[in-house]
Order: C-alpha cells, then sequence, then structure tokens
C-alpha cells in the first residue's frame, strides 16, 4: 500500500520570488514535499491573486511577504532573507536580477551555498533572450505544439499548460534538487537557468525517434496522424462512439491487443498488429483502423466503459474534468500527491 510521503525536504528553505504559474507550481511541489517556502511578492500582489482558486493551488502552504522590488531599503531587506535560505527562485527577464543587485556574483559573495534558479522563457543569452513569451508561444517554438494535432492537421490548443508546467515547473524542479545536492557535498551554490522553451523541446524524444523510423517507410517524415503515437496504429488511437464521446484505445502492446480483440469480439484482428508484421502506415493497416472506428461508433461510451472495465488491454474512457475529479482515482482526495510511499 502507499501512505502521504513524510516531509522529506523539511529543513530546506527556499525565497520565492516568482509569479503566475511555472515557479509558483515549482515551489508548491517543493513545498509538498516538506520544503519551507517564503513567497515574495510585489505590493499588488502576483498576478494570479484576482484568480483565487488559482492561487490557493499555486500556493498554499507558503508563507507569503510583500516588498517593493524598486526601492533600495526592501531589498537590503530581501537580502536578508536570502541569507538565511538555501535556494532562490525568479522568473524576473536576463538582467534584471543584475540591475537591481541581486546577481549571482553579488549573492553569492553574501552566502556561498546558496542555489538560485531563474525561470525563464528562451534562455539567458542569444537573440531570443528578452523576448516575451508565454505558454502558446512556448508550444510553438519548441516543435511540441505542431505535434498537438488531429488526423486532419487542425491544430489542437490544450488547456493544460505543458510549456509553463512540464518545461519549467518540472525542470526547475529537478534543477534545484541537484544543486542543493552538489551544494550539500562541496559547499558552494550555483546559479542555474531553467529555458521553460528548451524544456519543452526536450520532451520531443519519441517523434525524433519514431519519425526517423518512419520516414523510411512514408519517404517523408510523418504528420499529423501518421506517427506511432499520433493516429497511425489501429491499436494505439481514438475512437468517436455512438454518443459522441471517445474511447481511448492504447493496445501498443501484442498482448493487450489480443485482450482488446477478444472484447470487441474480432478474433480475426488478433494478427493484424505492428508487433506481428503489418507496416504502420500501409493500406491494411488504414483498413482495420476504420473497421475499428466503425464498430466503436455503433456503441456509447458507457457500453465500452462496462465492457472494458476488467479486462487488462489499455482501453480507457475519455473523460471530462468533472468526470476525472468524480473517478475513484482521484475522488475524495484519495491521494493529493504523485508520490506515495510504498510499505510492506
Amino acid at each position: 500500500m502507499g501512505i502521504a510521503l513524510p516531509p522529506m525536504l523539511s529543513g530546506l528553505r527556499v525565497l520565492d520570488l516568482t509569479r503566475n504559474l511555472p515557479g509558483p507550481f515549482a515551489t508548491r511541489l517543493l513545498a509538498d514535499l516538506g520544503a519551507s517556502i517564503v513567497k515574495v511578492e510585489p505590493p499588488e500582489g502576483d498576478p494570479s491573486r484576482p484568480l483565487a482558486a488559482l492561487f490557493e493551488a499555486l500556493n498554499h502552504g507558503k508563507e507569503s511577504r510583500r516588498i517593493d522590488f524598486r526601492d533600495a531599503t526592501a531589498l537590503n531587506q530581501l537580502r536578508t532573507w536570502v541569507a538565511e535560505s538555501d535556494v532562490m527562485l525568479d522568473s524576473f527577464r536576463p538582467g534584471v536580477l543584475q540591475g537591481m543587485g541581486l546577481d549571482a556574483a553579488a549573492l553569492h559573495a553574501l552566502h556561498p551555498r546558496l542555489v538560485m534558479v531563474s525561470i525563464t522563457g528562451y534562455g539567458q543569452q542569444g537573440p531570443w533572450a528578452q523576448r516575451a513569451g508565454h505558454d502558446i508561444n512556448f508550444m510553438a517554438l519548441s516543435g511540441v505544439l505542431d505535434q498537438v494535432r488531429a488526423h486532419t492537421g487542425e491544430l489542437a490548443l490544450s488547456n493544460v499548460q505543458w510549456g509553463d508546467l512540464a518545461g519549467g515547473s518540472a525542470m526547475a524542479c529537478i534543477a534545484v534538487l541537484a544543486a542543493v545536492f552538489e551544494a550539500q557535498r562541496t559547499g558552494q551554490g550555483r546559479h542555474l537557468d531553467v529555458s521553460m522553451v528548451h524544456g519543452l523541446h526536450a520532451h520531443l524524444v519519441m517523434p525524433c525517434a519514431t519519425a526517423t523510423l518512419l520516414q523510411p517507410l512514408l519517404g517523408r517524415r510523418p504528420g499529423a496522424g501518421e506517427d506511432l503515437l499520433n493516429g497511425v496504429l489501429p491499436c494505439y488511437n481514438l475512437y468517436a462512439t455512438q454518443d459522441g464521446r471517445h474511447l481511448a484505445v492504447g493496445a501498443l502492446e501484442f498482448k493487450f491487443w489480443k485482450v482488446a480483440c477478444e472484447v470487441f469480439g474480432r478474433a480475426d484482428w488478433v494478427a493484424q498488429h505492428w508487433q506481428r508484421g503489418q507496416l504502420p502506415g500501409s493500406p491494411e493497416c488504414a483498413a482495420l483502423r476504420g473497421e475499428v472506428a466503425q464498430l466503436v461508433a455503433s456503441h456509447t461510451l458507457a457500453y465500452w466503459s462496462e465492457r472494458f472495465a476488467q479486462a487488462d488491454a489499455c482501453v480507457t474512457p475519455v473523460l471530462t474534468l468533472e468526470e476525472a475529479q468524480a473517478h475513484p482515482l482521484f475522488a475524495d482526495g484519495v491521494r493529493q500527491q504523485p508520490w506515495a510511499e510504498i510499505l510492506p
């Protein structure tokens, strides 16, 4: 069984100068793991404060303080907080810390073990360093948004901010923990930059690899609906149901496809799998996708959900946000964090 983790980062003191989504979510994760977070806001407060539910989700468990970053006396107060901290995170544009006298050289002279992590859109240097951007821009420039297409080629605008969260928050947490580990061993902190567009681009490992695999078969790089995991395979696809909902078929491995075919009642489909020689993108592959689509469309999502409820086939309903929140995996606060300790 799993239980909530003890505060494993207890004693880690983090000074959080970040705003909006990427930095506050990163420090919230650190807080969830037991770190003490002091959130420093400008006099008008964090821009997310008007969205009360969002602000609470990002900043619960943190101590909040406010200062005027343009006031010299306030900056001196901030330096005393730095001296009491193990980590400082910021999300200013490159050069802003230096302009306030809070650059790495100045702060490491005050506190050599300090770990500094700056979250930026495009990195500290180069022609894009001073450019503004939001999640949609990081998604667009990294190449990730181009991969989020329907089989028709139409782009989809995700309501989950992958650039901010995967490219920014998650990478910032990794940077913090790695630098803290080094500082504990060496006594010397570092100033690390987390570029959200580069962090997001690093997640393209699968499409880059599968494109290399499929290009010889297609004669070109795969496009929308043509890559291994975005629609070319009948065993790994989204299928519309009779009531306009969708079934997620993720039977990528043959063993799962075999079970799925049993539930579908189509034993003749079992051998038609990419691990059994069916070439992705072949006419046979496309024909099978059409057959699966026709069968799934003949019944409602509730019907297929019941049929696959006990089948180990990697086939699941596509839930709405409200349905997901009510699902036994998430309902009633069963598990507040992604981590849990595994006990005998």
